[in-house]
């Protein structure tokens, strides 16, 4: 008997140690979608910096911390990769940073422009990989020279964009005035921020109102954290099938 509790104890504190690091340092996450390609892959395992920002209700699970506000708070640069709840859903999505509280953004023919400044973009070639499903979703990749059948190369014009602040991160273009090439003047409320995905034509985000399934203005609230480094990647359907794991992007840096 003494053994069984001398194991309880030993498995009630992992937890309590492994809650406390969940919550209050790092959180992994699974990148589900293609929306932040070339620079996030489906499958990728990231590990998010909870002291970035502070802490919110929406850093422990289940958005169960009694916390008004945010507590140790600090502002997230443009340019950050960040993790953020949905503000309806509640979702964990990843996208980046593009403009901050109080500033203007529109989309003119794929560009951004931030109060009236336009983020430059050169072209850089092409994203390429073979069609075929990926992730625990089987998702299938749009493509620029679609259609691709499986096993062929799809493929997407990839450009480095630099954001006013000089943030060069790049971006991933499908079609020329697709959906979100081209958006209204949208003016950043107080506490709130505008988040795009890097794969332009393949992200709803902050372009995107609720109500067409986007985001929205993202509140300060709902940041989770930043995404500063891929642990791992599987280009399979489990992380547990080490066989489809991509050795190049262990301990990755994310730009």
């Amino acid at each position: 008997m003494k053994g069984i509790i001398e194991t309880l104890k030993t498995v009630f504190w992992a937890l309590i140690i492994a809650g406390a690091f969940r919550t209050f340092l790092f959180q992994p996450f699974w990148i589900p979608s293609e929306s932040m390609k070339e620079n996030l892959l489906i499958g990728d395992y990231l590990f998010i910096n909870k002291m970035a920002y502070g802490y919110s209700r929406f850093s422990c699970p289940f958005n169960a911390c009694p916390i008004t506000g945010r507590l140790w708070g600090a502002e997230p640069e443009r340019g950050d990769v960040v993790v953020f709840a949905h503000p309806v859903s509640g979702v964990v999505m990843v996208k980046r940073l593009i403009a901050l509280p109080g500033e203007r953004v529109q989309v003119r023919s794929g560009l951004v422009y931030i109060n009236d400044q336009l983020a430059p973009q050169e072209p850089d070639g092409n994203f390429a990989e073979v069609m075929g499903p990926q992730g625990s979703m089987d998702n299938r990749p749009r493509c620029q020279n679609a259609p691709v059948a499986d096993g062929e190369v799809c493929t997407r014009a990839r450009s480095i964009e630099t954001l006013p602040d000089g943030v060069r991160h790049t971006v991933l273009n499908i079609a020329d005035n697709d959906y979100g090439d081209n958006t209204p003047v949208f003016t950043v409320p107080a506490e709130h921020y505008f988040f795009m995905g890097d794969n332009r034509d393949n992200s709803l985000d902050s372009r995107f109102s609720q109500d067409m399934r986007g985001v929205g203005m993202v509140p300060y609230e709902n940041l989770i954290g930043r995404a500063d480094m891929a642990l791992f990647s599987s280009a399979g359907r489990s992380l547990f099938q080490f066989w489809t794991w991509r050795a190049d992007r262990f301990f990755k840096m994310i730009n």
